[in-house]
């Protein structure tokens, strides 16, 4: 189902939609995200506005509304950050602060719900070469980024990790490091 996350009545048709379907999420992944490459003088506060509500509002909107699906001990919450959410880019403030803001919504969820026993498994991936590159203005070596099966791998090791293990920290990049 497609949503605008940024918007609360798309959000809650979501869920009723979904509750017509099941009671319980077992795996839920937020991926939704948005990035515009732009330095602070050229960034208005319309872009920043925007970053903020997809990127920190939305997971938010999401997570507030999949409260009465979690199943105690089992639902497990697998949130794509990026690197970004950990490390400064330049040109890219609004993705930043949109990133951090959204580590520090998840780490706060976390201890609000910890006597639900869930597990939260934030990733952190350094650029992965995807689509995404193609519009943002700017040439980058994609040599230097992760590629999608390097992601999937990740990301399986983390559905397939035994449930009494906890990744709390899942940064990965390609082998030379930061982008930038």
């Amino acid at each position: 189902m497609e949503l605008d996350i940024t918007s609360p009545e798309a959000v809650e048709e979501f869920y009723r939609t979904l509750g017509e379907h099941t009671q319980q999420v077992h795996l839920f992944v937020q991926n939704a995200g948005i990035c515009e490459m732009e330095s602070v003088d050229g960034t208005s506060a319309e872009q920043f506005e925007r970053h903020l509500k997809t990127n920190t509002l939305g997971p938010f909107l999401m997570l507030q509304g999949l409260a009465p699906f979690l199943v105690k001990g089992e639902t497990h919450i697998v949130s794509v950050l990026s690197a970004a959410a950990k490390h400064g880019y330049p040109n890219v403030s609004a993705y930043n602060a949109s990133k951090f803001g959204q580590r520090g919504f998840l780490e706060a969820l976390q201890k609000e719900w910890k006597n639900l026993k869930i597990r939260f498994t934030p990733l952190y991936p350094g650029a992965i070469d995807t689509p995404l590159w193609d519009g943002l203005g700017k040439e980058f070596s994609r040599e230097r980024m992760l590629s999608i099966e390097d992601y999937l791998h990740v990301f399986d090791f983390v559905i397939n990790t035994p449930p009494h293990l906890r990744l709390a920290d899942m940064t990965f990049l390609h082998q030379e490091g930061f982008l930038e």
